[in-house]
């Protein structure tokens, strides 16, 4: 993989809409505390612009707009702390699940405190529930929207110090300098930021005005850094929740359901699983019959072992074929033909699995007083009052702490092992450390929705008229938080009286393209599945289906695809990155039959991307041996361009991008759940397949645009939508047929489904036997 930053000039078009807070000054609080502990104090700003005659409503505000001004209100209960020491401690209220979010929050600190970033403690902080709704991860929110509120507390802390410096050496404050945690004045005078911290320590709250750093003085953010927790994840000595040493909390497992959310009816041998190796307590939860023992190895043998009645569950006797029944029925009319040419299709894009790579996990310390769960949770205020409510105690006899996570893409939003820990911990009156089986969370855990995409673009010679899409998708749970927070802002949303997830998709869908008149609108049906907020949501299907119809209409045209994406996109920003990524790849080469490239766009969030890719559809690639596994076409190279305003770590904004593009790869081509009989027969990750090494491009190359904004823009899901969509162009092109059906290798079974019935699967004994 090769990266790069550009040094092209965007061109004097800078169409996006002034940010909130772009500004250099603003006030801050240095608390009453033993040692320097500061603080921001921000306020929502004004309401969206009103000369925009755009009627896009993602230029007037977006989502990540909306979780912003959310979460400002309460930005001045997050601290930054000077220690005695010499370090720097803050407690970030959002959860690190591998996207390297305290590595860029400890840059943050570094670059406006003056101290070298090796001594920043960048922790995440217990469930707070006086944080309201700035404690939600999600959305490629967290640099977005903590941007402002870190550097203000930091800024605050470095004034406090230089004021303390000065006053002991009596000194004008602007005669000292504060570099590499050292403040250092006249007479070659010095003294570090920790024997300054206690002097330079408020005996009371006070507010106070601060000036942040330029950003021609900038000497940390924007350049790239390696994460500060990597030596740690490559050596194993970074811990995750079941790392965790809670004294007498033994592993723990459930016996789940044969279908979706079925229910325990009965227990036929409860003594005699009781009664095996290792085995401390069988009891039955909520959600099926949990195990507790020496062991993870005894939980599974004694999982395999129960007979359980099992009550029928939510999605009993569906398959993919009713359920596209059930899509179909619910899809809102398109509106009557135009009279003028158009094109039209309707995508269909399977359920697709939301398990991160560590498995859901949980533990928890029940008593009757008192409860305290660890979890890598990323709305834990959510999930702490919902565990109080489970399990009758007050809110704040409940202790929720935030580990850190091995993925998430959106299935850390729920808390169903927190919550399951909590409940087994309380029936058993002991502590547990409860762990999701692969099986488990392929079967009974969150899901991307099934969903369709009818579009239809209307044109007449070389002008776009119209463009409609109707988006129609399995019902998505916003009940992690997000939802409340479009209950609390409603009346300033300009979407009207909608349900969450019409709001959300409103906020999170644009239209880049100069197409006329544009609607999107979402329809959703059937409750019955457990869906989450995978990663990027909505914007893959919705994109990839646009796309697809994009390089149908040029081609209708007689254009090439990519100068008609240039020619259409709304702005110079768009075109740029567009531009380099065709440049950068090459596009319109000569290749072989069977063989070609795709190119897509995407924006959102104030951050804009687009991806080239090349495909080998030949014969001797789609056929390639591999064990288990349906082949299909592969990804030989990709560009990516990327302009996410001021990328505050560029090496990490790098590996996201690199990510975004195995999940695009794996939409696009591999990766989906198939429903049978009300349940999903993929039972782990050897039959769920997610991007391997075998479909990997041998070449990728990341092109990181320079500051357009001046402030960050939303990073951590932007690349999907576009990957997704250049794939499926690319295919699309190689083989002369536009696909319409996602994964492209849904309709051929690989492997055969390992039985719900016990719900965990034997152990593999075979590993050896596919060693190359």
């Amino acid at each position: 993989m090769t990266t790069s930053r550009s040094n092209g000039d965007h061109g004097p078009d800078r169409t996006s809409a002034p940010r909130p807070l772009a500004r250099r000054r603003f006030l801050g609080y240095v608390l009453a505390a033993p040692t320097l502990t500061a603080a921001a104090e921000l306020v929502p700003a004004a309401g969206a612009r009103a000369d925009i005659p755009s009627p896009e409503i993602t230029e007037l505000i977006d989502l990540n707009d909306v979780m912003t001004a959310a979460a400002l209100p309460t930005s001045g209960l997050i601290t930054v702390e000077v220690n005695r020491d010499g370090t720097v401690s803050f407690a970030l209220p959002r959860t690190e699940v591998g996207q390297g979010i305290t590595t860029s929050t400890a840059m943050l600190i570094a670059e406006e405190l003056g101290v070298p970033l090796e001594r920043v403690r960048v922790t995440l902080a217990d469930a707070r529930p006086e944080l309201l709704f700035n404690q939600l991860t999600g959305g490629s929110n967290t640099t977005f929207s903590t941007y402002t509120p870190i550097r203000v507390a930091a800024a605050v802390a470095r004034e406090r110090l230089l004021t303390a410096a000065a006053a002991a050496w009596d000194t004008d404050v602007a005669e000292l300098t504060l570099t590499a945690g050292v403040v250092s004045g006249p007479g070659k005078r010095s003294a570090g930021i920790g024997e300054l911290s206690e002097r330079a320590a408020g005996a009371r709250t006070e507010r106070v005005p601060v000036a942040l750093k330029p950003r021609d003085r900038f000497t940390v953010i924007g350049r790239p850094h390696n994460r500060v927790d990597a030596l740690a994840a490559v050596t194993g000595r970074k811990e995750f929740t079941l790392d965790l040493a809670v004294p007498d909390a033994l592993p723990t497992m459930v016996c789940r359901p044969p279908t979706i959310n079925g229910r325990v009816g009965s227990v036929g041998n409860v003594s005699e699983v009781r009664a095996m190796p290792g085995v401390t307590d069988v009891v039955v939860i909520s959600t099926g019959v949990a195990v507790r023992a020496a062991t993870f190895g005894r939980c599974i043998d004694a999982v395999r072992a129960l007979r359980v009645s099992w009550k029928p569950g939510s999605a009993e006797g569906k398959s993919d074929a009713s359920v596209l029944r059930e899509l179909k029925a619910a899809e809102l009319p398109l509106g009557p033909p135009p009279l003028t040419p158009s094109v039209e299709e309707t995508f269909t894009f399977h359920f697709r699995g939301n398990s991160a790579l560590e498995p859901n996990c949980a533990i928890a310390d029940v008593r009757a007083d008192r409860a305290e769960i660890w979890a890598s949770l990323k709305a834990p205020i959510v999930a702490k009052e919902a565990i109080a409510a489970k399990l009758g105690l007050p809110l704040r006899a409940v202790t929720v702490h935030v580990t850190e996570g091995g993925g998430s893409f959106g299935r850390k939003l729920f808390f169903d092992a927190a919550l399951e820990a909590a409940e087994v911990s309380q029936k058993t009156g002991k502590p547990v450390k409860l762990m999701w089986h692969r099986a488990d969370d392929s079967r009974q855990g969150r899901v991307h929705p099934m969903a369709t995409s009818r579009v239809r673009i209307a044109y007449l010679g070389d002008t776009v008229l119209s463009y409609r899409q109707r988006h129609t998708s399995v019902a998505t749970d916003l009940g992690h938080g997000l939802g409340e927070i479009f209950t609390a802002l409603a009346a300033s949303l300009p979407v009207g009286d909608i349900g969450f997830s019409q709001t959300f998709f409103q906020l999170s869908q644009s239209m880049p393209y100069d197409f006329g008149a544009n609607s999107r609108l979402l329809s959703e049906t059937d409750k019955g599945f457990n869906t989450g907020s995978m990663r990027n949501v909505y914007s893959p299907d919705v994109t990839c289906a646009r796309e697809l119809l994009v390089d149908r209409l040029s081609a209708r045209m007689g254009k090439d695809p990519y100068r008609f994406r240039h020619d259409f996109l709304r702005d110079d920003r768009s075109r740029a990155v567009l531009d380099k990524v065709a440049e950068a790849g090459n596009w319109g080469r000569s290749m072989p039959a069977g063989t070609a490239q795709g190119i897509a766009f995407h924006s959102e969030y104030h951050s804009v991307s687009a991806v080239l890719v090349e495909i080998d559809c030949r014969p001797e690639t789609v056929g390639r041996p591999i064990r288990d596994g349906v082949t299909g076409p592969r990804v030989t190279k990709a560009v990516i361009a990327v302009d996410v305003g001021l990328a505050v770590n560029p090496r990490g904004l790098e590996a996201q991008m690199t990510g975004c593009l195995m999940d695009g790869i794996a939409l696009a081509l591999t990766a989906s759940l198939h429903l049978r009989d009300g349940a999903f027969l993929e039972a782990s990750w050897d039959n769920y397949f997610y991007t391997r090494q075998w479909n990997t491009p041998p070449e990728l190359h990341v092109v990181v645009m320079p500051d357009s904004t001046g402030e960050p823009g939303g990073a951590g899901e932007l690349g999907v939508a576009a990957s997704m969509a250049a794939v499926a162009c690319a295919y699309g092109r190689a083989t002369g047929t536009m696909p319409t059906v996602f994964p492209l290798n849904h309709g051929t079974l690989s492997f055969t489904p390992k039985p719900t019935v016990p719900p965990v699967p034997a152990s593999p004994t075979d590993g050896l036997d596919h060693v190359r």
